[in-house]
């Protein structure tokens, strides 16, 4: 016990390392996507597979597979959770191809506070003050960087991009509040089947032209936006979950769109509009007071719990 106690600083600052990474390249993958000249369904087409392949190989030469918990309820509700991931990916994918990545990763970071405006209609999960304000202060945000008046139609908007960065958003909702009961599979053995159904799903969509006219840096997004972006980001992540606390995690994810942003504003040049960078401010000011937790006993027993985690 004194060892691991003594090992755990050391462990706590690779698992901050492998998460900064994973996080960075995350917030690159608009930029990596609009650079594979493939249509959303082709592009997590590639990923879905890759992440399978690759992530299928992790989890038997890690040995995780012959301590498996397998469950029936929870295999048929992570394969439930993985038609939302997938769908989750192409409407992102989309919002890339019809805006620019700023608007659609702002818009797409709706999704925490869909989780709470979810989580109160199905759980009946009651909303305090502070949660109804993020979710009115996340929403006026949208409406400001879309541009939505009574003057916009139907077809502006579908044309706008927003209306598939909100998709992807409420997708990944989804999944996050059909992934609460998943405890005994491991996220390798989750991941896979979520990709590997994904794979199952999209082949008969495919239009495997799409491949035959890709450059050679065409090809190296692709590849690098399946197995980079999905395989090896997944590792780091999964390999730095359980030595971090949730506060950490929630907050570092803020790196993710930060990283999208400078790409977008420095290589491809956007400039949001007045209107937009408010509304911009005012999605992640939204996000942000999502990260306000309970103090004192309740953020003591999770470190407590993290700790025994590491341990076992």
């Amino acid at each position: 016990m004194q060892q691991n106690l003594l090992l755990l600083p050391k462990q706590k600052s690779t698992a901050v390392l492998k998460m900064l990474i994973s996080m960075v390249i995350f917030g690159s993958i608009g930029f990596f996507s609009e650079h594979t000249n493939l249509p959303s369904f082709e592009l997590v087409f590639v990923r879905c597979l890759c992440a399978t392949l690759f992530l299928s190989f992790c989890w038997l030469a890690s040995g995780q597979h012959k301590t498996e918990k397998w469950s029936k309820r929870e295999v048929l509700q992570t394969l439930a959770c993985g038609f939302f991931l997938v769908f989750n990916w192409v409407f992102l994918f989309k919002s890339f191809e019809e805006t620019s990545i700023t608007i659609a990763i702002s818009v797409y970071h709706l999704a925490p506070v869909l989780v709470l405006l979810l989580g109160s209609i199905i759980y009946r999960e009651k909303l305090n003050v502070i949660s109804v304000s993020s979710i009115m202060i996340c929403f006026l945000g949208t409406a400001l960087i879309s541009g939505i008046n009574g003057n916009t139609s139907f077809s502006q908007l579908m044309g706008s991009g927003i209306i598939w960065a909100v998709l992807a958003a409420l997708f990944y909702a989804f999944t996050t509040l059909l992934g609460k009961g998943i405890h005994n599979l491991s996220p390798y053995t989750t991941t896979f089947l979520q990709t590997g159904l994904g794979v199952i799903i999209l082949l008969p969509f495919i239009h495997f032209g799409a491949f035959a006219d890709l450059s050679q840096g065409n090809w190296i997004m692709v590849v690098s936006t399946g197995i980079i972006h999905t395989g090896i980001v997944y590792l780091l992540f999964f390999d730095s979950l359980r030595f971090l606390s949730t506060k950490f995690i929630s907050v570092i994810v803020f790196l993710d769109p930060a990283v999208a942003i400078v790409l977008d504003t420095v290589f491809t040049g956007f400039r949001p509009d007045f209107y937009q960078t408010i509304g911009i401010v005012m999605i992640f000011a939204g996000m942000a007071l999502t990260l306000v937790r309970r103090q004192g006993k309740a953020d003591a027993a999770a470190e407590e719990k993290d700790l025994e985690q590491f341990q076992s």
